[in-house]
């Protein structure tokens, strides 16, 4: 799908609040709420809009750790595993699989240091197809954003 002049602004505008109604939205760029509907739809068929999601601010909710982990697998065969296995720790809010000096680069959200602690040694280490981490803190996250269009 090619997307538009419209379609970019309406999708800029959803970025900054996603709860934003269609009529301010038609109003905002001179077309009716139905065309917006449409449009939304469109992209959303299309698998460019692929859902709207509700922002927490960690630190609020009693998360005062962030930190990032370099992972080192065994054999680049056992990804499809480690990833599993990752995925079901509550902890991991992200991952990657990338090039250079790691093969899985993780972000994971936790109360304090004792439970990055046992995140580390009781769950993430104790995958044996893990050959080793090293572990990034985040001091501060300045920067948070969506990709603009």
């Amino acid at each position: 799908m090619q997307i538009d002049n419209l379609d970019k602004k309406i999708l800029n505008a959803l970025i900054e609040d996603a709860r934003i109604p269609y009529a301010e939205l038609g109003k905002r760029f001179t077309v009716s709420p139905a065309t917006i509907h449409v449009r939304i739809e469109k992209m959303r068929a299309a698998g460019i809009v692929v859902g709207t999601k509700l922002s927490v601010e960690p630190k609020k909710l009693g998360y005062d750790v962030s930190c990032f982990i370099g992972i080192t697998l065994n054999n680049a065969g056992d990804y499809p595993e480690v990833i599993k296995r990752l995925e079901a720790f509550d902890e991991v809010v992200e991952a990657y699989y990338t090039t250079g000096k790691f093969s899985i680069f993780i972000k994971i959200m936790c109360h304090s240091i004792d439970d990055l602690q046992w995140v580390l040694i009781g769950k993430i280490q104790s995958i044996e197809k893990i050959r080793d981490t090293e572990t990034f803190m985040s001091l501060q996250n300045p920067i948070h954003r969506m990709i603009k269009i």
